[in-house]
């Protein structure tokens, strides 16, 4: 293969970058640059993620090669002392090399080393500089570049102050340490230590929580009852925020209406205002115009610059706010609605599922997921692969915890990664070690990050597909993986026995390690902080079971979903409530936009003359009178029968429709006609 699997991934991997950018980012209406940042950041993630497999395989097959380099070579120096035994020597030497296969991804000497040193430099600095950089730019209230610029450095520089600080007194330490022999490749070396130190802290403790709370989530989420209150637990809280949130954004127009209709204010800072007025919601605009025209009395308010500017940014901090939470209401309201949908399907008698609310269905939906199939799906099947997955996952937790736990003994190995991979190694398989080391990145990858976004506390930042995630989330989700990606995986390096300076084996390093430089230079973190540190997953782990941060954020006022609290039960009551609301509002709109699409169709096929399936039934009726005419002396019975149904009558009946002219139907009633609905 020599290069094409790394060239075939890394075209797969920009591919897949993109379409979840396109999935939950907004591509026509967001900026490009954010667009850009936010695409780079997870293509360069990805990259590790995905490329990091073939370098253990590649390193592994040149361990091979070395290993019987080195028996070559002894076997040589004992052959120079004792020539009388040389032929039984020879073969001896000859059965103690192995038979070196080559991998199919394998990656040429040179490659890996510059691929790793551009990915890893430029993540780096897009997560420290760029876009910390973009973020402060986009939120600040200034309305000129340079006083943007400005805002964007003086807010960075407060807050990378302390991380200079530590990185000043690392640097102090290491050049007291080394006497003053320092060189640059040994400052590349501590600039990364302290970043993978920083990555390591942050990442035990994101991943003692996820490694507990997403099996047992999917286990709760094949109980309904369960799923169902919590979700109206949500739907409390989230109606609370939105509130609020309206509330503020309210506060927030007001003012902007004084300023806007301020009438002794010059033109520059006309223009100011008119910028702030851009970021404003197309109805308040509206209503702040009418107000203006409506009333000539100007207010004597005059605003100064930086009170804008202080406007300008809560108008955007208001809006942000206030959009956030209008993606996520009608998100949640669907997802209580279809649960309750759930719960009534499953204990109806007849397997067939029936949705409360009118969705249109997809084409795929159309032909192959039928009412029974999705009760089957929604009632059975789903429930048991969502235990089945529960247990999966618990078993890579438990991998995960007790090779976290272990990983530096290697003498016996103990860490469960490195037995799967050397049992791997003795007999060649690569894609086995390839695909152990790619579910053991991603399942670690997927704790830590939805860890971030499942706690409240960070779900200021949210990702939401169907192109609702704003741009302040991307940015955020671009920077956190860029930071926590390359000590994850330097992480589980240290799990399967592959970074020297933690396991501290003769063995030839991976190229990504190499990059890192020589851990040892920082002796009190290659050997304290890197191996003792990560058992702390285990407290947290007990902790997160336990549900101890849940209770203690409880009891500061940031309530939490827990099943034996007396909050958690009336929010359960009043996301009910909500919910039950907003069910009728919902039946109404479509009983009303079903009844006017009814309407303006008639009228439209009335207008174009087309045939309408009354005009039909009239042609009908008409022909049954000339029939019913010609044998008026055979049956007068029926004739009178034929003048009866024919006349005009104002009588309500079941069967009466409303026409230009009223007659009598004579189709066949349709009785629980909505029966299905």
């Amino acid at each position: 293969m020599s290069g094409e699997a790394l060239a075939v991934v890394v075209v797969v991997v920009f591919f897949l970058a993109l379409f979840l950018l396109q999935r939950y980012g907004d591509l026509r209406k967001q900026q490009r640059v954010v667009l850009l940042g936010t695409l780079l950041a997870w293509y360069l993630c990805f990259l590790i993620v995905f490329i990091l497999p073939f370098d253990v395989s590649t390193t592994i097959y040149k361990q091979c090669l070395a290993d019987n380099a080195a028996a070559s070579i002894g076997g040589q120096e004992q052959l120079c002392c004792v020539s009388s035994v040389s032929i039984s020597k020879r073969r001896r030497v000859k059965s103690e090399q192995k038979v070196c296969e080559q991998p199919w991804s394998y990656i040429p000497d040179g490659v890996l080393p510059v691929f790793w040193r551009v990915v890893y430099w430029t993540s780096q600095c897009l997560t420290w500089l760029l876009i910390p950089f973009m973020q402060s730019y986009a939120r600040s209230g200034a309305f000129s570049r340079t006083g943007k610029m400005k805002t964007a450095l003086i807010e960075n520089a407060i807050y990378y102050g302390t991380y200079l600080l530590i990185f000043v007194s690392l640097l102090i330490y290491v050049v007291i340490h080394l006497r003053w022999k320092f060189t640059f490749s040994e400052l590349q070396t501590v600039c990364i230590t302290a970043a993978n130190t920083w990555g390591l802290f942050l990442l035990v403790l994101l991943l003692g929580y996820g490694l507990v709370e997403i099996p047992r989530s999917y286990w709760l989420s094949s109980d309904q009852a369960y799923l169902l209150n919590k979700t109206y637990f949500k739907v409390a809280k989230i109606a609370t925020e939105k509130a609020d949130a309206e509330e503020d954004l309210a506060n927030v127009m007001e003012e902007v209406a004084t300023v806007h209709q301020s009438g002794s204010i010059n033109s520059s800072l006309r223009k100011r205002v008119d910028t702030i007025l851009t970021k404003c919601p197309a109805m308040y605009v509206e209503e702040m115009n009418r107000e203006k025209e409506s009333s000539p009395v100007a207010h004597n308010v005059v605003p100064s610059i930086g009170g804008l500017v202080t406007l300008h940014k809560k108008v955007i901090a208001a809006v942000q706010r206030h959009n956030r939470i209008q993606v996520q209401w009608p998100i949640l309201l669907q997802q209580a609605f279809h649960l309750e949908d759930v719960a009534k399907s499953k204990t109806s008698p007849v397997r067939y599922f029936v949705h409360s609310l009118e969705q249109p269905p997809g084409r795929i939906q159309k032909f192959f997921c039928t009412p029974t199939f999705e009760w089957y799906w929604e009632c059975v099947l789903k429930q048991f692969f969502y235990k089945l997955l529960a247990v999966l996952l618990c078993l890579l937790s438990v991998t995960v915890v007790w090779s976290e736990c272990t990983f530096f003994c290697t003498k016996p190995v103990l860490s469960l990664f490195a037995v799967f991979v050397h049992t791997a190694e003795t007999f060649y398989n690569y894609i086995c070690i390839e695909m152990v080391c790619f579910i053991g990145i991603l399942f670690l990858c997927v704790c830590v990050y939805s860890t971030v976004f499942r706690i409240r506390f960070f779900n200021y930042y949210y990702l939401v597909p169907h192109h609702q995630t704003d741009s302040y989330s991307l940015q955020f989700s671009g920077m956190l993986f860029c930071r926590l990606t390359p000590p994850l995986c330097l992480n589980f390096l240290g799990l399967i026995h592959m970074d020297s300076a933690v396991s501290h084996q003769n063995r030839i390093p991976t190229s990504y390690t190499s990059i890192m430089g020589s851990m040892r230079l920082l002796s009190f973190i290659s050997h304290g902080f890197y191996i003792y540190y990560p058992m702390l997953i285990l407290l947290l782990c007990f902790a997160t079971y336990y549900k101890l941060g849940s209770r203690c954020l409880n009891l500061l006022g940031f309530h939490q979903y827990i099943t034996d609290d007396e909050m958690t039960s009336d929010l359960v009551d009043e996301g009910k409530e909500i919910i039950r609301r907003e069910k009728r509002k919902k039946q109404k709109m479509e009983g009303n936009n079903r009844g006017s699409a009814w309407r303006e169709r008639y009228t439209d096929e009335r207008v174009r003359g087309t045939p309408t399936p009354f005009r039909d039934e009239s042609s009908a009726i008409a022909k049954i009178k000339n029939t019913v005419v010609q044998f008026t002396k055979r049956d007068s019975a029926l004739e009178e029968q034929s003048v009866g149904l024919l006349h005009d009558s104002n009588e309500e009946s079941p069967n009466t429709r409303a026409t230009m002219g009223n007659y009598l139907s004579i189709s066949h009633s349709r009785v629980n006609i909505f029966d299905d609905v």
